[in-house]
Parts: structure tokens; sequence; C-alpha cells
């Protein structure tokens, strides 16, 4: 069993020119058509004309956040235009949070509490980290069936619920999933190869200068270098 990792950088200054690398875009970038050549560029809220100035300019692939989740007919205009291997998906996710309603009508004898909920489920976050509502699985796989080949998804893993979803996630989409942190800085990679059965994933910065000493040490995962 292999595990992948490439670098998730914040920024120009953080990309090693040998190291497989996503790079979070900046402004300063569309100024930088030289460092488009090969880029792979993740997209937080920017639009549709940001994605088309970036793959003009050279970049190897996009991905959507956001602006996808808006309209997922975006990917299906940029992989008519580009092609399916240039354009990505971006997603940040969290856990749906679980609300309860009480109903005292349904039954005279008794009361019945529901929750909205009857399994955790990630649901997709927007850019300012606002929840949409989205359920993550089933919006990822229709943007599957529109062409995206390639799916950044970012969370953080509190418990063995997420490692769950996490490894459901895998089993969904196979070779097309990255998996990333969304917030924390320590996670804690060997539970996310060894329960959520990850096998590619893109770390941040300091986290990817690591990635060896990351992997867990009782079975036998090794790394591998991805060509993405």
């Amino acid at each position: 069993m292999s595990v992948q990792f490439c670098c998730l950088a914040k920024n120009w200054a953080e990309v090693n020119p040998v190291a497989p690398t996503f790079l979070h875009f900046t402004p300063r970038l569309l100024a930088m058509s030289q460092a488009m050549v090969r880029a792979q560029v993740v997209l937080a809220a920017e639009s549709e004309a940001t994605a088309v100035q970036l793959l003009t300019a050279g970049a190897s692939r996009v991905f959507l956040g956001e602006a996808a989740l808006r309209d997922g007919d975006i990917i299906t205009r940029l992989i008519q235009r580009f092609g399916p291997a240039r354009v990505g998906l971006h997603v940040p996710v969290q856990r749906q949070a679980v609300s309860w309603s009480f109903d005292a009508v349904s039954n005279e004898d008794f009361n019945v509490v529901t929750p909205s909920l009857c399994e955790p489920v990630w649901e997709v976050l927007q850019a300012d980290g606002v929840p949409s509502g989205c359920r993550a699985a089933s919006w990822i796989g229709d943007m599957v069936d529109r062409g995206v080949q390639t799916v950044l998804v970012r969370a953080d893993m509190g418990d063995d619920a997420d490692l769950n979803l996490c490894a459901g996630m895998v089993e969904l989409l196979g070779d097309k999933l990255w998996m990333a942190p969304l917030h924390d800085s320590t996670p804690q990679i060997g539970d996310w190869v060894n329960y959520g059965q990850v096998r590619q994933l893109a770390l941040p910065t300091a986290l990817y200068l690591r990635r060896h000493a990351l992997l867990p040490r009782d079975n036998d995962a090794r790394l591998t270098e991805p060509v993405v």
C-alpha cells in the first residue's frame, strides 16, 4: 500500500519547483504568466472568469470552489473548453449539524423527538466557512458525472464518524480524490491512512516537509511521489 503526498502551498513563495504542488490562488498570480506554466491552482470564491484567465495563461489545472457550488454549469463549460484533465473541484467540508424536532401531535400516547439527520454527513462549506446545506457526497458525485476527474476535499477529522465519512469518500472517488486538512495544523495522518483509507494527501508546506514522519508506523505504508 502506498501513500502519495503533494504540497498545498498558500502562495507562490512557498512553491518548491521540484515538489508536486497545489497552489492556493492569490490575485498576484494573474500578473505572473510565467508562473502559470504547469501550475495547479486552487480557487476559493473566485469566478469562472478567473478560472478561464488562469487556464488560458497556461495553468495545468484549476480547482473550482464556491463558483461551481453556485452554478454547476461552470464545470460543464470549462470542461468543454479546456478538457476534463484541466478542471478540478475544491470542496471544503465539515459535519452537518443535527437539529431536532418535537412532534406532539402524531400520537396521543407519546411524543416523538426526530433528528434532522439519521447518520453523519459532510456538507460543503462556502469560501467564508459558512455551511451551504449541500451534502458533499451527492454534489461531488454530480460533478464527477459532469466530467470532473480530480477532487480536492479539505476536512478536519474530529472523530471516528469523520474517518468513516472519509473512507466512504475514498470508496466513491478512488484515485480522483485528494484529501487535505481544513484548519487542523496537527492532523493525525496515521489515522487518516489507517482508518480513513486515504491514499492521496495534499498537505500545507510545514506538514509536507514532515511527510515521511507522518505515515503510520504500524503497517507497511510507504510514500511515493505523484505525477499530478
